[in-house]
């Protein structure tokens, strides 16, 4: 007998509602149909391949929060956490594309454009054209805002230089949100098209996992930017990063949880499959054990990603919401890398080869400890914030 769901009771944080629900399997079905025939060529070829980029945006995937007057989907950021957890499943990748695109590039010009920036660039975002976020440099990595490109006022606008180091989405992106110091102002964040003069993208850096995901070096030598091109104000960088990044984080704990699930089930179809001594392998306390508590542990780190993200859209502190994003983040990284190992250990001399796919998948994790912030970046978060943010969540 199903019992009717009592409206004054709030559901499992993990719940979906219909719409959610049916958007997840909208998503989970392209992944299976558009990118898993694609996954291990694009990962030998080290490049994602330029026909699924214009599919992902064709299925709507590029622009989830977009707002549809721009040409958008028009969704919210839990729809987005979701895209990138059901792209991940699949390939993680794909999706630090959809990532970036979705959850940094475009939630900064939603909540930080003005007027005139969001008709500019919004339905670009929406329809075909790649965003990328330039914040890291060569000495800038987890110090972020001791940024070394400049940027100096000059007539109507401003003059870039610099150097920015591990773009994500570089090779493939066609406008950047970059982070320079402008004198007498501070940080500021600029929206520069690719094909302003001075802007030099260079070849993608060759990675051990997420091969297919270009990473790059992007140079600025003299760029000229209007002051419409300021994102923000001048000045408002290091805000901008920090409220970004926050929902940055949670589209990589995103990711992290797709790559985990994906991971496990490939693991457990195989032990499932698999036969030694007349049996089964999962028949094994051994083999079924390990994976039960790993499938335990990533419904704990889903749990958390989904609390994490109705956080963000519903209110917080800024304490609250550092420090939700942190924990999010690691807890996300840590169950990855397990359950990526625990995969290879469980298929034995087959999970150390391509064919499976799970050892690419242990590549693939192992930078989710790092990019996003380091998992000591995210401890130091959570220090900061201990005490400061276990007050009532404020709607």
């Amino acid at each position: 007998m199903t019992i009717a769901a009592d409206p004054g009771v709030p559901q499992p944080v993990t719940w979906l509602p219909p719409e959610d629900a049916k958007w997840r399997d909208t998503v989970r079905g392209f992944a299976a149909e558009a990118v898993a025939p694609r996954v291990r060529a694009m990962d030998e070829a080290a490049r994602i391949d330029p026909d699924l980029v214009r599919e992902l945006f064709a299925a709507g995937l590029m622009g989830v929060e977009v707002p549809e007057v721009y040409g958008g989907g028009g969704r919210d950021l839990f729809a987005t956490v979701l895209t990138i957890e059901e792209i991940a499943r699949v390939d993680p990748s794909v999706a630090v594309l959809v990532d970036v695109q979705n959850a940094l590039v475009a939630s900064a010009l939603l909540h930080h454009g003005d007027g005139d920036a969001r008709r500019r660039h919004l339905p670009r975002l929406a329809n075909g054209t790649v965003g990328a976020y330039a914040i890291s440099e060569p000495e800038a990595g987890s110090d972020a805002f001791a940024s070394r490109t400049t940027a100096v006022a000059d007539g109507g606008g401003y003059v870039l230089n610099g150097a920015k180091r591990w773009i994500s989405s570089a090779a493939e992106a066609g406008l950047f949100i970059v982070f320079a110091r402008l004198a007498d102002a501070g940080l500021t964040a600029f929206l520069v098209d690719r094909d302003t003069p001075g802007l030099t993208v260079g070849p993608p850096i060759a990675k051990m996992g997420i091969k297919a995901s270009s990473t790059c070096d992007v140079v600025f030598d003299g760029v000229r930017v209007g002051r419409r091109d300021v994102l923000g104000r001048p000045g408002g960088g290091e805000l901008l990063a920090v409220e970004t990044l926050n929902v940055g984080k949670v589209g990589i704990a995103a990711q992290l949880v797709g790559l985990a699930d994906g991971v496990l089930d490939a693991a457990t179809g195989y032990a499932a499959r698999r036969e030694q001594f007349g049996q089964p392998i999962a028949g094994f306390q051994g083999v079924a054990f390990p994976l039960a508590r790993l499938a335990a542990e990533l419904q704990a780190a889903r749990a958390l990603l989904y609390d994490t993200t109705r956080l963000l859209q519903h209110g917080g502190t800024p304490a609250q919401r550092l420090r939700a994003t942190a924990m999010a983040k690691y807890v996300a990284s840590e169950v990855a890398e397990r359950a990526a190992a625990l995969a290879v250990e469980t298929l034995g001399a087959n999970g150390f080869v391509p064919e499976h796919g799970v050892e690419k998948f242990y590549r693939d994790a192992k930078v989710g400890k790092i990019y996003e912030g380091t998992s000591n970046m995210q401890f130091r978060t959570i220090a900061a914030t201990h005490g400061r943010a276990a007050g009532p969540t404020e709607g």
